[in-house]
């Protein structure tokens, strides 16, 4: 339960930094359900309060469980709420909800906060909603504005696809991506309709002039860019030596990781002539096979060695599934001991391997703690004690049971039986202990 106020016995509220409203920044909103002590509480009755700024509100009775439960239950409606502002919220931002029924969501949610049944920071909660309602008027005002401004969009439209093909023209190395954006740039020109005669003619004099510019620049540039594969030709060339000098190595991590290097200097090295880069890339390939198919021989055979350490490990847990705690449990304890010193002994196996062996030494293992504990619970001088107080626990599992099927609380009431089972096999074997003690 929440720490309370020594002066007014109302639990005091978990204080959070708001964000501030103005601005893009939206108000955090702590999640109620890790801890909900910091913002209500359930009395002695059952009553389930929230902390608000005017003090405790009633919002709910809770009677299926503990007070912590009933806590939680609550906190995780808050949270439900929460979750469905920072959706509209999203939705907003994303472009992808339509602002006027995010207004009309939001103010109906902020209408019913006063009255609402969960547990949380209602202050944080409502800033969070008043910050959606803000964002989505100022989004209807934004619609509203752009619809004013489409009169005038054709012709500001030419007008920048004018100035775009200007500066492509004017600066752009990106030839492919330049030449097909110049080209989507006529498609949407031709697309574009409602400018007048005259402005139309003055832009199109604009954008075809920055098309023959950027086509004298682009020769020019494949003209430099054959020097420049005779250079990448030879580096490459380079490269190809290294690789194939290192492919006979046998420092496994080392040598892969500089073939990795070698890969990058290869990427930014360049493209050589047409005609013989690709028997370049086949030379250097060739190399690096050579070294990762020697690597792979020698990881197999290790993967072999694994394999027998496996085989050997089934062995000692064949021997081990042998042992019986009951016929005489310091003797099982340190024959168990024998057999762990070996496993560690034989070392790794299989990756794939490791979960399945080593499950069934911990049965084993496990095995042998349960003899161990039977043997604690026969003579332990306490045992009819415990066997009173596991009763006690059957009987109030089962009481909480009857109470959240009442309430309808059915994924309660089955947690509830099975914690009551379980405490029934534990009064079964403190029974047994007594009876044989």
């Amino acid at each position: 339960m929440a720490q309370e106020n020594t002066s007014t016995g109302t639990p005091a509220p978990h204080p959070v930094p708001h964000a501030v409203s103005g601005g893009h920044a939206a108000p955090p909103v702590p999640q109620a359900e890790t801890h909900p002590d910091r913002w209500g509480r359930v009395d002695e009755e059952g009553t389930v309060y929230v902390t608000t700024a005017d003090g405790e509100r009633a919002v709910g009775v809770w009677q299926a469980g503990s007070p912590d439960e009933g806590l939680i239950h609550y906190a995780r409606r808050f949270d439900d709420l929460r979750t469905e502002v920072e959706l509209l919220e999203t939705r907003l931002e994303s472009g992808a909800g339509d602002p006027k029924h995010a207004l009309q969501s939001a103010t109906q949610m902020r209408e019913g906060l006063a009255e609402a049944a969960v547990v949380g920071d209602l202050a944080a909660l409502g800033a969070r909603i008043d910050h959606v309602i803000g964002h989505a008027e100022k989004a209807l005002a934004s619609a509203k504005a752009e619809r004013e401004e489409a009169r005038s969009a054709a012709i500001s439209r030419k007008q920048v696809l004018a100035e775009e093909a200007e500066k492509i023209a004017a600066e752009s190395t990106q030839w492919k991506s330049a030449g097909d954006r110049l080209r989507s740039i006529l498609d949407e020109w031709k697309a574009v309709k409602g400018v007048d005669r005259k402005t139309d003619d003055e832009l199109w004099k604009r954008f075809s002039k920055a098309r023959e510019a950027f086509n004298r620049r682009r020769g020019s540039h494949f003209a430099e860019l054959d020097k420049q594969r005779a250079t990448a030709k030879q580096r490459k060339e380079e490269l190809i030596a290294e690789a194939e000098k290192i492919a006979d190595s046998d420092d496994w991590g080392d040598t892969a990781g500089r073939y990795k290097d070698l890969m990058g200097e290869w990427k930014a090295a360049g493209r050589a002539p047409k005609d013989s880069d690709e028997a370049l890339w086949q030379r250097f390939r060739a190399a690096q096979d050579k070294f990762f198919a020697r690597r792979s021989a020698v990881f197999s055979e290790r993967d072999a060695e694994f394999g027998e350490n496996a085989s050997k490990k089934e062995a000692l847990l064949v021997e081990a599934e042998k042992i019986d705690p009951a016929a005489n449990l310091e003797a099982a304890k340190n024959h168990l001991r024998r057999i762990q010193d070996q496993w560690d002994e034989i070392g790794k196996v299989p990756r794939e391997r490791i979960r399945e062996l080593d499950g069934r030494l911990k049965t084993v293992q496990d095995k042998i703690k349960d003899a161990e504990e039977t043997k604690w619970r026969r003579t332990d001088p306490e045992a009819e004690a415990r066997v009173a107080q596991f009763r006690e626990r059957i009987a109030h599992f089962e009481s909480q049971a009857t109470k959240a099927r009442a309430a309808g609380k059915e994924r309660d009431a089955k947690k509830a039986d099975e914690q009551a089972a379980q405490w029934r096999e534990w009064l079964a074997a403190a029974e047994a202990a007594v009876a044989d003690r």
